[in-house]
Parts: structure tokens; sequence; C-alpha cells
């Protein structure tokens, strides 16, 4: 298990003064998830075991939601809404994009099933009939088509029974799942917090409450708003791996590293003993992108090898655990998109954070059932041929973007493929800079940073690779134009605060052009965010250290 948990030993857990004021006392199988009732009309027996079930599906838990459902169907054959709670779960992260055929198979089985079954009152009915929409006519309504049915499904059950606080909340996380990420009114969002903000003075103890609070305010204008309840809910529910995980969703936002990585600490090893190698992964995700904000490379590092452990060990059932879907392409890992979002994006997140663009374009390609996790390491491969003098390899790359680009507009996923558009744009500009086209390059790239300011990052991902205003920062720094670069790296630092190259190049691009006061604020700003970086610090960070008369810090690990 060593390969597991390799990070442990690395780095010490320093959420021990964290309150446990708000955890809740164990529920079945020893389990604190929070506190939950959803009234039904099943057998009193089993009604333990089904308000069970919920916590786990309100905090994520899809697997053992599914599980604890089953658990109550074997008690009460006869208890449909339990059959709704499988539907439910198959569905999945609301956010989690397009659904594959098996998944949408499996949840139109359990949703006919539950209406096979029946339910004893009109509302248990209108449940099982709401989610019944979310897989109905499949193969001829889009999925966005079927998130809004189901969301105009809750809003009715909503209307009717205003007391149901399990209505309001998942009416409430319904409206979340169709917001449009280019509209920047975040109309959607504020619809769903206002209606959870309610429940919340009423319940502070209902883990979906909580969740989905941050899920309202995980966009960059409102996730100051979301503070408070990121800092609760992972002591809520600290036996749920996803609720440690989530509140880094919010201190990424707004760039507060430490209590991102202190979380997602907590969330990888109790992911590990649960044999949830998918959500494991998901959190060092997170957690390796703040070590990297931070210059904290060495435990970054551990990270990537222990990664390289993972996809070269034995499967989750070898090791005693479940025997998961394996994800494509990755022999002994487990879990869902994110997982493998994560297996991919960390070694390139390694290689392009530190500006090592010679390892960038030498990074392994390995295929995936989604393009856009593909695409990951072929932006990276890009971007490191092109920063590091080989425009022909990067067009190759250039390529194979524009390739798994169609496979997403084939695939009629218009999110991805406007993310696809992005990375594609960005490293032909960078491509185009190699190649001497010096203002083409700008113009290509300034192109990419506008439309990446219409959508938002998927909560798949800590951030983008690399933000494509940041990109452009640093080309105009090349292009001695330092003026314009503090101006991208400002519009980068608006959506992606306190993140490491962004703030060295404002203060960079400050200092060339002469003001000093504005690089003194930036150095400093670095100077602090880094104050646990590694001894042997990035030449960025000693530059900054340097010019506002620094030392190292005394708090580095």
């Amino acid at each position: 298990m060593r390969a597991v948990f390799v990070l442990s030993s690395v780095v010490a857990l320093t959420l021990a003064s964290a309150s446990l004021a708000h955890a809740q006392p164990p529920r079945p199988g020893g389990e604190r998830l929070g506190k939950v009732h959803f009234a039904t009309s099943c057998a009193a027996s089993v009604g333990e075991e089904f308000d069970h079930a919920m916590a786990l599906l309100h905090s994520f838990e899809f697997p053992d939601a599914i599980s604890g459902f089953k658990k109550v169907l074997q008690g009460d054959p006869s208890c449909g809404i339990a059959q709704w709670g499988v539907a439910m779960s198959t569905w999945g992260n609301p956010f989690g994009g397009l659904r594959a055929p098996k998944t949408l198979q499996d949840g139109l089985a359990a949703a006919e099933t539950a209406q096979t079954i029946g339910a004893k009152s009109d509302r248990e009915r209108e449940y099982i009939a709401a989610v019944a929409l979310l897989y109905k006519d499949a193969g001829t309504l889009d999925h966005r088509a079927r998130t809004l049915a189901y969301e105009k499904a809750m809003e009715q059950i909503y209307t009717k029974y205003p007391k149901d606080l399990e209505a309001a909340a998942f009416y409430a996380l319904s409206v979340d799942q169709t917001a449009l990420p280019t509209d920047k009114t975040y109309a959607n969002q504020l619809k769903a917090a206002a209606i959870l903000e309610k429940l919340y003075k009423v319940e502070p103890d209902h883990p979906g409450v909580t969740h989905y609070l941050i899920h309202s305010y995980d966009v960059p204008a409102l996730a100051p708003r979301a503070l408070p309840y990121a800092r609760k809910y992972a002591n809520l529910a600290p036996d749920a791996p996803h609720a440690l995980h989530m509140p880094a969703h919010t201190f990424t936002r707004v760039g507060s590293w430490q209590e991102s990585i202190d979380t997602n600490i907590r969330s990888h090893d109790v992911s590990m003993q649960r044999h949830d190698v998918g959500e494991g992964l998901h959190a060092w995700d997170y957690e390796m992108y703040a070590y990297l904000q931070t210059a904290q490379d060495a435990a970054a590092k551990k990270i990537l090898e222990g990664l390289t452990e993972i996809v070269a060990g034995p499967s989750p059932a070898a090791r005693g655990g479940p025997d998961i879907a394996v994800m494509p392409g990755m022999p002994g890992m487990a879990g869902g998109v994110a997982g493998g979002w994560a297996a991919t994006a960390i070694p390139a997140r390694w290689t392009v954070e530190r500006g090592a663009w010679s390892e960038a374009a030498a990074l392994t390609v390995r295929p995936s059932a989604q393009p856009f996790v593909e695409a990951i390491t072929h932006f990276a491969r890009a971007l490191g041929a092109a920063r590091s003098g080989n425009p022909d390899l990067a067009k190759a790359e250039i390529e194979q973007l524009s390739a798994l680009h169609e496979k997403e507009v084939q695939a009629k996923d218009a999110y991805w493929t406007t993310q696809l558009d992005i990375q594609r744009q960005a490293a032909e500009g960078w491509m185009l800079w190699a190649q001497g086209k010096k203002e083409e390059a700008v113009r290509t790239l300034a192109a990419a940073a506008a439309l990446e300011d219409t959508t938002d990052k998927s909560a798949i991902t800590p951030g983008p690779l690399a933000p494509a205003h940041e990109l452009l920062g640093e080309m105009l720094l090349e292009a001695n134009q330092p003026a314009n670069a503090v101006k991208e790296f400002e519009a980068s630092l608006k959506k992606e605060p306190n993140r490491f190259r962004s703030v060295y190049g404002a203060g960079r691009a400050a200092e060339l052009a002469g003001n000093r006061t504005s690089a003194q604020k930036y150095y400093s700003q670095l100077v602090k965010i880094c104050e646990r970086g590694d001894r042997q610090a990035r030449p960025d960070l000693e530059h900054a250290r340097q010019y506002i008369g620094a030392s190292p810090s005394s708090n580095r690990r």
C-alpha cells in the first residue's frame, strides 16, 4: 500500500487545529456524513438506511449511495423511491457534462424500474417521473434539453411542496446544473444560492445544502461568498472523500493555496482507504496545482512519483478493493472521468507550471476515450515544442488537437469544443512566434484570450493548464511590450488569483516598464504566496526576493 500513500510520509497533515464542532455523530457503518432526513412511505425499518444513502448522494459518493439504496430495496422491495435514489446516483456529478451510453442505459433502467415498482404518494411518484427525464429519449433529445426538462419538473415539485427541504435542495442543484458558462451575470447560480441560503438557516448541518452552496458560488466573481461553507463542509461530512475535497474548489478560486493543500491531503488519504482511486487522483490534481503555485516543487514531485507508481501498480481489486471500471489507457486505475483527467493533467502541470518546455514537449501521450482528456497532453507538448524552438513538432501536436476538437464537435459537446479551440489557438500563437511571425502570433493568442473570457473552467480541473491571458502576457514580455504585458497578467489574475506565473509576470512586466511601485507590490505578493516554497527556489522567485530585499522564509518545509 505504500505506493498509494506515498505522499503521506512526505507531507504532514496540518489541519489538526481545525474545529470539529460541526462533525456529526456516526451513522450506519460508523460514517459521519451530516444530517439528512427524507420522508418516505417505505417501511419504517429502512428509514435510517434510506437517510444514510441520501447523505452519501448529497456528498456525491455515488457508488456507495447506490449500494445503500439497494440495501433499502432488500429490506422493502416495494420502496420505489429507493429505486429513484439508484437512478439519481447513476446520473452522477451533475457538472460532469455528457453522459456515456452505458450510464444513460443504466439510469433509464433504474428509473423505469422505479416506475414499475411504483410509490404510495404523489410526491414520490413525481420525484420518480422527474429523474426519468434525465434519461428519457436520450437518442433524440440532447443533454441540455433533458437537464432543462428535469429542472422544470423539480421546480414543480419545489413549488407544490414548499416544506420539502429535499425538493428545494435538488431543485437548486438542477438550476446550477443548467447554468451556462457563457452567462457572466451568473443568474442561475445566484437563483440557486438564494434558495440554498434560506435552507441553510433551517438545516445548517444538511450536507447537500452546504455542498451545493459551494457549487453555486464556484465562479470567480462569487467564490469569496463560498468561504464559510467551504471551511465547514469537510468537518460536516469527514467520512465522505468528496466532502473533504470540495472545499478546494473555493480555496482554488480565491488562491488560498495552503487550505487547498490541507483539505486535499485529507481527501486523498480517505479516498485511497476506500479504494476510490478516481477521487484520490482528483484530490491530487488540485493538491499538486496548489503546490506548484507556492513553489513547493519537491512536494509536487512526490505526487508525480506517486501517480507513476499507481499507473504501474496492480488493479484496485488486487489491492483488496472493489473491481471498479478501469480507465482507458491507464492500467491499474479506476474511477470516473475526473480520475482520468487528473492522471493526464498531473504530468503536464509539472512541466508547464515550471516552464520546463523541453520536458513538456517530450510528455508521453496516453490515449483516452474522452477527447478533451487526451488533448491535455497534446496542448502541453505543443506549448513545450514551440517554446523550446521546435515549431515543426508544435505543428504536429496542433494537428492532433484539431482532430480531437473535431471529435468534440461530432459529439455535440459545446463546452469542450470551445475549450479545445482555446487550446488550439493558444498553441498556434506560440508556434507562429517560434516561426518568427510575431505580429500574427500576438493576434492569434489574443483571440484565444478573448474566447477564454467568454467561458469558465470545468469543475473537473483546478484551472487551465495555462491561462490564455497569462500566455499572452509572457509573449508580450518577449516582444518587449511590458506595459501591455502587465494588463494581460492582471486579466489572468482576475480569474486565477495568486497564480505564480501570473503574479511573477505582472511584477516582471512592471519592473521592465519602470513602474517600481507595481513591481514591488507583485513581487511582495509572490514572496508571500511562496512562504513555504522550497529552499532551492525557482529563479523567478529568487529574483522577486532579491528585488524586494527579502530573505528566504523560515516557514519552508
